[in-house]
């Protein structure tokens, strides 16, 4: 697949996207199927019977799942799964434990019963007390599968997720929460799955343009992984650059083309030093988390903020894997994919001028 990418002219690359990675619909009607079974299927069977109060309220999907971004072939997804009664953060580590095993119970029963339309596989743990559930949904017929990190989760947004609009005044209180907890426990970053819902927000409302785009993106830094074999940056942290730069264009641009955007985000990768990102969707600098805010994006680049966790660097600390791919990145800037058929060269966006 890799030489088929390099070799795809670039005037082709839409033609690319649609051949090559864009999932089988059918996969996608049995998969979403499947999925609410196993959603149905755990907040009934899970804990009943227990003197405790904690039950499950409710199973959100996170990563490619609902971001309109699933690559045909393999993605990856979260399955966030949110409990009752359950008051802080703190409690969500407290709770995990018990949490992943009694979810894994059930899922071991479900492979047991085999009530999926697609192939249902729970991978084992190769250790004891794991604090790590993953399952698989494949059809091996499509070659299509989606790998789900089953995540337990404290409901942090059970009251503000009910609102209308995504002002950030309506989660200030939940952010206030979440950075006394993740300062006063030194756990900054960790629990950016209790915002799940606002991840599928941030890319709902998108064009699908965009989301093809985040999928050519994803593509190439799987084909990075197969050929570096090295630790690399966060995926989603590339998928953030994707968005910051169509943001940034379509302000001086009436057509985008998926060539001039995916140049530039391999242009970004390899200025990772410059790059300072973040959003101001659902949080903002006006309330009493401005100090806070205004410490986080003084620290050492790269900085990517998540911009559903403002505690969390998306870029991570790792700057031998962003130099890493950023040497991948430059072989490609400097190859001929980015050549026009008159061989003229392709350009990014000016991006880098509003970042250093």
């Amino acid at each position: 697949m890799a030489r088929e990418l390099f070799r795809t002219p670039i005037w082709r690359l839409d033609k690319f996207i649609e051949d090559h990675l864009l999932p089988d619909t059918t996969f996608l009607t049995e998969l979403r199927a499947d999925v609410d079974s196993i959603s149905a299927f755990l907040k009934e069977r899970c804990f009943q019977g227990a003197t405790h109060p904690v039950r499950i309220s409710r199973v959100v999907m996170g990563g490619s799942y609902y971001e309109h971004t699933v690559l045909k072939g393999r993605s990856e997804a979260n399955m966030v799964v949110f409990f009752n009664d359950l008051t802080s953060f703190e409690d969500q580590l407290k709770w995990q434990q018990e949490f992943i095993e009694e979810i894994r119970k059930h899922l071991l029963q479900l492979q047991q019963e085999k009530q999926c339309k697609l192939k249902f596989e729970v991978q084992s743990s190769e250790e004891p007390n794991s604090r790590s559930l993953i399952f698989k949904l494949s059809s091996p017929e499509r070659q299509q599968e989606v790998e789900f990190d089953v995540q337990p989760a404290y409901d942090a947004l059970y009251e503000g997720r009910y609102c209308k609009s995504f002002e950030s005044i309506n989660y200030n209180k939940v952010y206030a929460q979440l950075i006394h907890e993740c300062t006063t426990l030194e756990k900054e970053g960790e629990f950016s799955i209790c915002f799940t819902d606002l991840h599928q927000n941030f890319l709902k409302y998108r064009v699908p343009k965009l989301w093809n785009l985040i999928r050519l993106v994803k593509h190439w830094y799987q084909l990075c992984k197969e050929k570096l074999r090295g630790p690399l940056p966060p995926q989603y942290a590339l998928e953030l650059l994707t968005v910051y730069v169509w943001e940034f264009g379509i302000q001086g641009s009436s057509g985008l083309h998926a060539a001039q955007c995916f140049r530039t985000v391999l242009e970004l990768v390899t200025e990772y030093k410059c790059l300072r990102i973040y959003w101001t969707w659902f949080y903002d600098f006006r309330h009493e988390i401005s100090d806070y805010l205004h410490g986080q994006i003084k620290k050492a680049r790269p900085l990517i903020l998540d911009p559903a966790d403002p505690t969390r660097n998306v870029a991570g600390s790792d700057l031998q894997a962003w130099d890493l791919l950023a040497k991948e990145a430059q072989i490609w800037i400097h190859s001929n994919f980015f050549r026009n058929c008159d061989m003229s060269l392709v350009n990014g966006l000016e991006v880098l001028l509003h970042l250093c």
